[in-house]
């Protein structure tokens, strides 16, 4: 591994940190406009049961960061083994994310997406500066879920649970 100041390369350490297996999620959420926003997150995670929270982190260079930082809740869609095109999808810049998708409005307005394995609706509590990212330490006040396999992503490539 080449280092510099003690620190890792970079592109080593994104290439490690791949071989842990992850669940896709698209986190969405309603701009003070009402204009909904959501972008494809892996780095989603439960904390606690009691109370109820989860833990996820945003670059802090998305044009997005600071509609995320401020609104008072947000939604974590659990992406089903059937849905990489909304993965990639929310996470390409400079489209309509939502145009022609089927959603129906949580908490706040943050859009609830169609077909997915789980859904948890956030009341924005807590944030930290964590580097380079914003974790957001969130408390679940509702959720439901579906009887579909998750989409997976490991070592670059989604993946799906193997039978």
């Amino acid at each position: 591994m080449s280092q510099s100041n003690n620190a890792p390369d970079a592109r080593a350490l994104r290439d490690s940190l791949g071989m842990f297996a992850t669940g896709i999620t698209v986190v969405t959420a309603r701009a003070p406009d009402g204009t909904p926003i959501g972008l494809t997150v892996n780095s989603f995670n439960s904390v606690s049961l009691d109370p109820a929270l989860i833990v996820w982190s945003l670059a802090r260079h998305l044009p997005s960061a600071d509609l995320f930082v401020n609104c008072e809740y947000y939604a974590i869609n659990v992406l089903a083994h059937d849905q990489q095109h909304l993965s990639q999808r929310f996470a390409t810049r400079d489209i309509d994310k939502f145009a022609g998708l089927n959603c129906r409005d949580g908490l706040g307005g943050a859009p609830l997406l169609d077909g997915c394995s789980a859904w948890f609706e956030c009341r924005n509590t807590t944030r930290h500066e964590g580097g380079d990212h914003v974790l957001f330490l969130s408390e679940v006040v509702r959720h439901d879920r579906n009887p579909h396999d998750p989409l997976i992503y490991f070592g670059g490539q989604y993946r799906r649970l193997a039978p």
